[in-house]
């Protein structure tokens, strides 16, 4: 990967006079990560840059999320960009709508599941369990490192019998293990799907993806991308299929205030 700051002058010829589609996850992108998900809040100058670049005619942003739908309108509160809630599986904007239809089966699976985490993991601190319909994220941030065994065994024991039948997919993340629908779809999908429908949309006119992630669940993303747009990793550089990387989500806001001063066509 290269740093992104260190490549400005070709950054600036690919992303000029483009119609840009910037793709953005939440946390530890537009906000840092904090020990508490709650608690995660984007800064005042990052909603308003995404503001008004939402208000530009050859620009347009979604927020790709591994949160709940509502939750993640919720932080932002933008009008005119996409939400895409539960990695993909929740889609929301201008003129566009998507939920991906799961089962009664599975919403039991799910269920049951739930149970049995916080029946077996009562008790244990920094330990939560978040439901977020379409799918469950077991939380241990806040738990104790001689505890992560224990956490992860109840987890497995958990969920390994539905995961045999394929009743339900499972997910790693940044000191989080999700429960997912067992259908073929990730925030890369997601993306391919958003990105044909405007490209539809736009006839013509050429679309720039430029995705912005930090999690192993933006891989997928990073991975559809690679050689038809921008791909971001923020953090330390190690792993990972994006083309770019920044130090963190300081560094984020710095690339969109620099998207925003070439769309209104200052250097």
């Amino acid at each position: 990967m290269l740093y992104l700051f260190s490549h400005l002058k070709e950054l600036r010829k690919k992303i000029e006079g483009r119609y840009l589609f910037l793709f953005l996850d939440f946390d530890g992108t537009l906000a840092p990560i904090v020990k508490i998900p709650d608690k995660a809040i984007i800064s005042r100058e990052a909603r308003n840059l995404l503001g008004l670049l939402a208000q530009k005619n050859n620009c347009k942003i979604a927020i790709i999320s591994g949160r709940a739908l509502p939750d993640i309108k919720k932080r932002l509160g933008l009008r005119n960009i996409i939400y895409s809630g539960n990695h993909g599986f929740q889609i929301e904007g201008p003129r566009i709508k998507y939920k991906l239809p799961v089962s009664l089966v599975y919403r039991k699976t799910l269920q049951q599941i739930k149970g049995q985490l916080e029946r077996e993991l009562y008790g244990v601190e920094g330990v939560s369990v978040e439901d977020k319909k379409f799918s469950l994220a077991l939380h241990y941030r806040l738990a104790k490192k001689k505890c992560l065994k224990l956490i992860q065994a109840v987890f497995h024991e958990a969920v390994s019998m539905s995961l045999i039948k394929n009743k339900i997919r499972i997910r790693k993340g940044k000191k989080v293990l999700e429960v997912n629908p067992p259908a073929n779809w990730d925030k890369g999908k997601a993306v391919l799907w958003l990105l044909a429908s405007q490209q539809f949309a736009l006839k013509r006119e050429a679309v720039l993806p430029v995705y912005i992630g930090d999690d192993v669940t933006d891989e997928d993303a990073f991975r559809v991308l690679k050689r038809r747009g921008l791909t971001v990793f923020v953090g330390s550089p190690g792993n990972s299929a994006a083309n770019y990387y920044l130090k963190n989500p300081k560094e984020v806001i710095k690339f969109l205030r620099l998207i925003s001063n070439l769309k209104n066509g200052r250097s």
